[in-house]
């Protein structure tokens, strides 16, 4: 992996192949080793052993058949709600700008499009990194809070909390007329 983040020379358009799959016990230490390098958080054994219990929720990104990124996400029920929470989304730096992100992004958009009975996605991002902000952005995230020293070992320690609200699907958007009969 540490030759991996050397290599800047990508391959044309056509010749990439960006993939998701399963995190098992057999590639746990590839999700470790990305977390590792892309965070400047450092995730306990206990996420680890969440993860392999999180299905879909967590998946490692592939680019040509090498693990470049990941994504772990959890349900959150706190506060009487419903939500996918994104615990953590990274791709090693030589890969980002390729679709990585956005594949681990829509993946996760899938589910919770496919389960319906989320109320929003939300998750936490370091206040000067300007460049998950735009991506989020792009996604239809907004910053919904600033909790300060969120990070208790790293500057600046401050998050902004952002938050993609959700249309349920079960129910039906009005366009503002009434539907009374």
């Amino acid at each position: 992996l540490d030759s991996l983040l050397q290599e800047t020379k990508m391959p044309s358009a056509d010749m990439r192949r960006i993939d998701l799959g399963d995190v098992t016990p057999h590639n746990i230490k590839l999700l470790r080793k990305v977390n590792t390098v892309v965070f400047p958080v450092i995730y306990h054994d206990r996420f680890y052993k969440d993860v392999l219990d999180a299905g879909e929720l967590a998946k490692l990104a592939y680019y040509n058949d090498i693990v470049v990124g990941a994504v772990c996400c959890r349900v959150d029920l706190s506060q009487g709600t419903r939500k996918l929470y994104i615990m953590t989304l990274g791709c090693l730096a030589p890969y980002r700008r390729q679709g990585i992100g956005t594949k681990m992004l829509q993946h996760v958009l899938d589910i919770v499009q496919k389960d319906g009975n989320f109320t929003s996605i939300f998750l936490h991002v370091q206040v000067n990194n300007d460049s998950a902000i735009e991506f989020y952005k792009k996604f239809g995230f907004s910053i919904v809070e600033t909790k300060e020293q969120y990070y208790k070992k790293i500057e600046p320690a401050d998050a902004h909390v952002l938050e993609k609200y959700l249309v349920p699907a079960n129910k039906s958007i009005s366009n503002g007329v009434g539907n009374s009969h």
